[in-house]
């Protein structure tokens, strides 16, 4: 079972600013880059073109609020990487919202798109605002101001947003509108995750859930767990968590915990998931209140004993101060960057076996490369199809990171990283520098 890191990069990428913390989550993206680099021994003229994002955008984005006031939201857009194909990667509206964020998930958006052999460069977006303090008209007009911001940013053989952390089919159906009025024509390949009426795939809600859901039953076939006698607990309840509780669920696994910004709900016995879908639903999308299950804290979840831990919430959750308390056998991270560069060393030496983010929850994005091709031929498939599809890639990129990983006796991460640097890294070589 490949768990042990192998060997160390020399840390040579250097960057104005504050001191690296656990918190940022480039630089823990960074320090797992400079152990593939080393491993591929990778030039140092590519590491540096490589580590740093193409384009960074920033935008102000003045919106007249419902009171008549006008508030300016900072907006950002950058893409890491093309050198496979179009930056393709989400928008997320959340108050903390930073570049530092935004960098690093464009650059797990490279990584992904490589490992699940999808032909995309890695892209990121996002606004710092509150939309859960924000009106359904505010959200329309941030939405359409930001993308009239990146106009000459966005394009189907360019850049292609889709959903993330607090924006929905909603949201892209603004962006593809606006899109469409300044181009003065419609391609509905210009985002994914929109509406099935604009254009979407089938199965594109479920999918990151989906793939979460399949790397994890590859994980317990590798080390012989059987999903009828395997626990699991899901930090997170938004649609990637939800979604991947319920699909464990349904394929045997007894779900005893999960939790959301309420907090968490344990019953040893098993949650009845889908109730819990429905009443998050009906509570505004919270389960604050939920009676069939005993109260426990985020923390006291992460720390369960139980065969399978899936982080779903945000990053940086599995940290020192937490990885010798986790118990789990396999974790499979459905957030982006949830465990910190310490915890994995801790959690390596304890034999446990992560499947990491940008392996496990890369079925967003293989289904967005799906909706991405259907919307460019005009042509939609069944969800049987897609999610067939969806499975069969996710299955053998799964096969491949863990061979990877035993061939350099390194951890899935690390071989996840090694897969994708050198995919990007040969694609480079051969289209070479343009100067």
């Amino acid at each position: 079972m490949p768990t042990k890191k192998g060997v160390y990069a020399k840390s040579v990428y250097k960057e104005p600013g504050p001191i690296r913390t656990d918190e940022d989550p480039f630089h823990s993206m960074m320090e797992r880059f400079n152990i593939a680099a080393d491993i591929l021994e990778l030039e140092s003229g590519f590491y540096d073109y490589l580590c740093k994002p193409t384009h960074i955008h920033i935008t102000s984005n003045p919106v007249v609020m419902d009171d008549g006031n006008v508030k300016v939201f900072e907006g950002f857009r950058v893409i890491h990487n093309d050198v496979l194909g179009p930056s393709k990667g989400g928008i997320r509206y959340a108050p903390d919202v930073n570049l530092s964020e935004v960098k690093a998930l464009a650059a797990w958006m490279t990584w992904k798109c490589a490992v699940v052999n999808v032909p995309f460069g890695g892209a990121k977006g996002g606004v710092t605002c509150n939309p859960r303090k924000m009106s359904p008209g505010e959200l329309e007009r941030l939405t359409r101001r930001y993308t009239s911001g990146l106009m000459e940013v966005f394009g189907p053989e360019k850049d292609i947003p889709a959903p993330d952390m607090n924006t929905n089919e909603q949201i892209m159906a603004w962006i593809l509108d606006t899109y469409a009025m300044h181009a003065r024509h419609t391609n509905t390949a210009i985002v994914t995750g929109k509406p099935i009426a604009l254009g979407g795939s089938r199965g594109r809600v479920e999918a990151t859930g989906r793939g979460v859901m399949t790397t994890t039953l590859a994980a317990m076939e590798r080390i012989g767990m059987k999903p009828f006698t395997s626990t699991v607990a899901v930090q997170g309840f938004g649609n990637v968590g939800s979604i991947a509780a319920k699909l464990l669920r349904e394929q045997g696994c007894k779900v005893v915990a999960v939790s959301d910004v309420s907090g968490g709900y344990y019953n040893a016995d098993g949650l009845d998931i889908i109730k819990m879908i429905e009443y998050s639903r009906a509570n505004g999308f919270s389960l604050d209140g939920y009676r069939d299950a005993d109260l426990i804290s985020n923390d006291e979840l992460l720390t369960l004993d139980v065969d399978v831990l899936v982080p779903a919430a945000k990053e940086d959750q599995i940290t020192v101060k937490n990885a010798h308390d986790i118990k789990a056998k396999i974790i499979a991270e459905g957030a982006n960057g949830p465990t910190s560069p310490e915890a994995d060393d801790i959690l390596n030496e304890k034999g446990t076996l992560v499947v990491p983010d940008i392996l496990a929850n890369a079925g967003g994005v293989t289904v967005s490369y799906f909706e991405w091709v259907q919307d460019r031929h005009g042509y939609f498939w069944t969800l049987d199809r897609v999610n067939r599809r969806l499975d069969f890639m996710m299955r053998e990129a799964f096969d491949t990171v863990y061979d990877t990983a035993e061939k350099h006796d390194v951890s899935l991460r690390i071989g996840a990283y090694v897969l994708a640097v050198d995919k990007v890294a040969s694609a480079l070589r051969l289209r070479g520098i343009y100067a």
